[in-house]
């Protein structure tokens, strides 16, 4: 009998993407291999968000276009899990009955168990603990990068902001011990892993559980410490507990990369109270400025939200304000949406959709100038590129390929150079000079500076992604390559 064959599809943010690589390693602990070509596989999981606008929407709309084959197919299951599934639960069943199983967030390992089951008993399964039992990282992981990965420091929030959902579906923050995080950026780098992101709802509150205030600025410069790891990121602090001796970790320590992902919700001192943002526009500012001082290089991005309830033009304009001050490489925008469960749900204020729109389209036109502005500052600056898959495709019509700078911003350059070797592959790091700067990327059409050839670049021209076994169950292995097997579908923590 061959092999059950299987497809995730991931909406939302960063955890959700790792979670995925989480499912997927599981699932092929346990026999399942995933799907190739355009044939219908027999599982689809939707790892699912709650957070995105209309994310209900989404996945019912996505669950009828799989129904028809779902029900032609007696052999087929379909799985939900993920925050929608933690919170919407039965719900999900009832509007779509011919789903298999639905699972939470915090047991994502229970998947092939409860898939077996639901096809021994006939019926449905439904499984969603209330807290969780098992650090996600002790599970198998099937790695989407050959040259990049995502490591779990926490999971889960204490922070009661009122217009997030994020802490009733993941739970009270628990943080992972130091050296489970580094014994899995070690072998991640064993493998070739260039870059490792360093993931959390709220990284710079790591070690509270252990009590170490200090614990994540330590964590950073103990990566400085990891032979081969050339690039350090993280995702995503909070401005309330980002201290200096974090600033000062990232400034010391060669391999953290200059790139800060800051959100900032709301420029308005008033909102940022009815948000419970716990910290000012003016602290806000004042940690830029402390980390421009150290890191005149640093590239910094944030979360903002629009129309708010009770937002008015003043809170508004003071969010320009902060904007405009602030000097943004890249800000992800949201029209606020009700979330129900969240007390913001309740306010009173509800601004109408027609000038929350209008807003929202004064402050993208404001952020397109700002980081354009940046963008034109770094022309003829030299950037070290870590050469990107999807990114990284060639363009038929320039010939250009991308990749990620070290600030993290993706720029497109021209692979050709005289005295360089011409097969540029991703995972591959090359260095040149930027030639035009734009709102979103970065052009570098001139001579390559130079080009390395990597271990990660070997593994992707090979089609070799790492397989990682968990922390203490093994060092990674590397699997095939799974064409369609995990798509997403955004990705903004």
């Amino acid at each position: 009998m061959s092999a059950r064959t299987y497809q995730i599809r991931t909406f939302g943010c960063q955890m959700n993407v790792h979670d995925s690589e989480r499912l997927a390693g599981s699932l092929e602990e346990s026999g399942y291999v995933p799907a190739e070509g355009d044939g219908t596989p027999d599982l689809i999981v939707f790892n699912t968000c709650a957070v995105r606008e209309n994310a209900d929407n989404k996945l019912y709309g996505t669950l009828g276009q799989v129904r028809p084959d779902r029900l032609a197919n007696p052999d087929m299951q379909v799985a939900v899990g993920g925050c929608l599934a933690q919170k919407d639960r039965g719900e999900i069943l009832a509007r779509a009955p011919w789903v298999d199983v639905v699972f939470g967030t915090h047991n994502l390992g229970s998947l092939p168990t409860l898939l077996e089951r639901a096809r021994h008993n006939a019926e449905a399964q439904i499984e969603i603990l209330e807290s969780l039992e098992t650090f996600p990282s002790t599970l198998p992981a099937r790695r989407e990068s050959a040259y990049a990965g995502w490591v779990s420091i926490s999971v889960g929030c204490n922070n009661t902001c009122t217009f997030c959902i994020v802490p009733s579906l993941r739970g009270k923050e628990r943080d992972r011990r130091p050296g489970e995080v580094l014994a899995e950026v070690e072998a991640l780098v064993a493998e070739g892993v260039l870059e490792v992101t360093l993931l959390g709802q709220n990284v710079n509150s790591y070690g509270a559980e252990f009590g170490d205030k200090l614990a994540f600025g330590k964590l950073l410069r103990a990566c400085g410490a990891v032979d081969g790891l050339e690039r350090v990121r993280f995702t995503s602090p909070h401005p309330a507990a980002f201290s200096d001796d974090v600033i000062e970790a990232m400034a010391e320590t060669p391999n953290v990369c200059h790139q800060l992902h800051m959100p900032l919700q709301s420029g308005s001192d008033r909102l940022l109270k009815e948000m419970r943002r716990s910290y000012r526009s003016a602290r806000y500012l004042s940690i830029l400025d402390r980390v421009r001082e150290v890191m005149p290089d640093a590239a910094i991005t944030t979360d903002i939200i629009v129309g708010f309830p009770g937002e008015t033009e003043a809170d508004f304009q003071a969010t320009l304000d902060v904007v405009r001050q602030a000097r943004f490489a890249n800000a992800f925008t949201f029209q606020y949406s009700k979330r129900a469960g969240t007390p913001a749900a309740e306010l009173d204020g509800q601004v109408p959709k027609a000038v929350v729109q209008e807003r929202y389209e004064r402050l993208i036109e404001l952020q397109e100038e700002m980081a354009w502005r940046e963008s034109k500052n770094l022309v003829g600056r030299k950037v070290e590129l870590l050469v990107a898959t999807g990114e990284g495709r060639k363009d038929a019509a320039t010939h250009r390929m991308s990749g990620r700078a070290r600030d993290g911003r993706l720029v497109h350059f021209a692979p050709a150079g005289a005295a360089v070797d011409r097969s540029v592959r991703p995972g591959d790091v090359v260095e040149t000079v930027v030639t035009y700067g734009a709102p979103h990327h970065l052009v570098a059409d001139g001579v390559l500076l130079s080009h390395r050839r990597t271990k990660a670049g070997d593994n992707v021209e090979a089609g070799l992604r790492p397989k990682t076994n968990g922390v203490g169950l093994g060092l990674p292995s590397f699997g095939a390559p799974s064409p369609g097997s995990v798509t997403t579908e955004g990705c903004a923590l």
